[in-house]
């Protein structure tokens, strides 16, 4: 922990903005965090955390006496010369990236007597730290400083990833600006890259979408593994131990979800569109990613024939664990196509809020009471409860004990031997017939 540390300013109490906020505090500084939202800010004053994050709220707890809460600009600009703008910046329907609540905060500074520094932790598009600046000089603010700041936190591990990072990204207009936001990250050990703004801004879009690209191409590669025979798992793995390729973001499933992947690719894709240049690689990525969520139907209709009229469970509903995050999850898209279908959908997860929950669904409290009954269960999120669901206790509940794994979570080998029949992604076998002792199976809807 750094000693005399700083006053900062944090726009946006969302997930981003409590992690920074919480992190800087533990690192010795005096953080004011302001957001428009009254009951947000309620809680928070109230000791509440209003998401979930695994170590935040223990974090926040440890340094209450450094942080405080607030609706009131001008108790942020009265204190502090440090601002990080944290708000959100969703896809519009075009897929370029919107940015009002990034402009609601640039006009809403007041007239600063002292020098500042704006500092952009929100994803933004490349030449936006440009416009800021314009805007900022525009309203008499030339002497507000500007530096781009990306974040690079994973949820579920985003307190973990700020305080080891890979690298620390700071993109100024003046380097002495960058370089005083370099202070700030005292006591953390990471490489630090200072650049041009437009970089800064560049590093995070391309970081994320050719993330992002890994993630279809090994999807790709999955689906081909099925119609040869070869095992995903143990071409992934070899692949890996090649120190130009790297093990990470090559694990099959049934595609990337959550709230900066979706929206990051789309809005580098548009960016390059708007540019004057068609980035089509991007245009495959999105394009495998979407149809990887919905070869899960077809994998359950090989078993059950037409849907209308099956019980199938979801289970994990959330994009990914540890998160109760519903954005961009892979359960909307397949449980509103299995809906579509005629299917009766359960649905199971022990993070997602109610109100986020698929409509049309029925809503468990347990993986046991979803799969009641049920002619297919779907892992769709990776929750470790899920890890011993090929149980006898839940084969029997099932009236077909057909487990469809988005995830390859569970060996292909144990799940036969428990009486299923099994589906998974690019492995060998997935294509398993129903067992014999099925109960209750509906012939005349199966295929042959």
């Amino acid at each position: 922990m750094s000693s005399g540390g700083e006053t900062i300013g944090i726009f946006g109490a969302g997930w981003v903005g409590l992690v920074t906020a919480a992190c800087f505090a533990d690192l010795g500084h005096r953080v004011i965090v302001r957001d428009i939202v009254p009951e947000r800010i309620e809680r928070l004053r109230a000791g509440e955390v209003p998401i979930y994050e695994p170590g935040l709220s223990e974090l926040l707890e440890r340094n209450r006496e450094r942080m405080s809460y607030t609706l009131e600009v001008s108790d942020v600009t009265s204190e502090a010369d440090l601002l990080f703008v944290c708000v959100g910046t969703p896809p519009t329907y075009a897929g370029d990236a919107d940015l009002s609540a990034v402009w609601a905060v640039v006009e809403e500074l007041p007239e600063l007597g002292q020098e500042a520094i704006m500092i952009m932790k929100s994803t933004v598009p490349a030449g936006t730290g440009e416009k800021v600046r314009a805007a900022l000089e525009a309203r008499g603010l030339g002497h507000v400083g500007y530096a781009s700041n990306p974040e690079f936190l994973a949820e579920g591990r985003a307190v973990e990833d700020f305080v080891h990072p890979d690298r620390i990204v700071i993109g100024s207009f003046e380097p002495s600006d960058g370089k005083r936001v370099g202070t700030l990250y005292d006591g953390i050990e990471a490489p630090i890259v200072y650049s041009d703004v437009a970089s800064a801004e560049m590093i995070k879009l391309a970081s994320n979408a050719f993330l992002a690209t890994r993630i279809s191409f090994i999807n790709e590669i999955a689906n081909v593994c099925e119609l040869t025979g070869a095992d995903v798992e143990q071409v992934a793995e070899g692949m890996g131990l090649d120190r130009r390729i790297g093990p990470h973001f090559l694990h099959a499933g049934i595609g990337y979800g959550g709230s900066c992947f979706p929206k990051d690719v789309t809005a580098l894709k548009q960016l390059a569109g708007n540019s004057g240049y068609h980035f089509q690689l991007l245009s495959s990525v999105i394009e495998v990613n979407e149809l990887q969520k919905r070869r899960v139907v077809g994998k359950l209709e090989k078993h059950l024939g037409p849907l209308a009229g099956k019980v199938i469970a979801i289970l994990g509903l959330t994009f990914k664990p540890e998160t109760n995050d519903m954005r961009e999850a892979a359960s909307i898209v397949l449980g509103s196509r299995l809906l579509a279908e005629g299917a009766e959908v359960r649905a199971w997860d022990p993070m997602a809020e109610r109100d986020s929950y698929l409509r049309g669904a029925r809503i468990c409290d347990s993986i046991l009471e979803a799969v009641t009954g049920a002619d297919a269960a779907v892992i769709v999120t990776e929750w470790k409860q899920l890890r011993e669901l090929a149980s006898d206790e839940v084969r029997l509940a099932m009236r077909n004990p057909l487990i469809v794994d988005g995830r390859n979570m569970l060996d292909p080998a144990q799940v036969g031997a428990a009486g299923f029949a099994y589906e998974c992604v690019g492995r060998p076998g997935s294509c398993a017939p129903m067992p014999a002792a099925t109960a209750d199976l509906d012939l005349e809807s199966t295929p042959e």
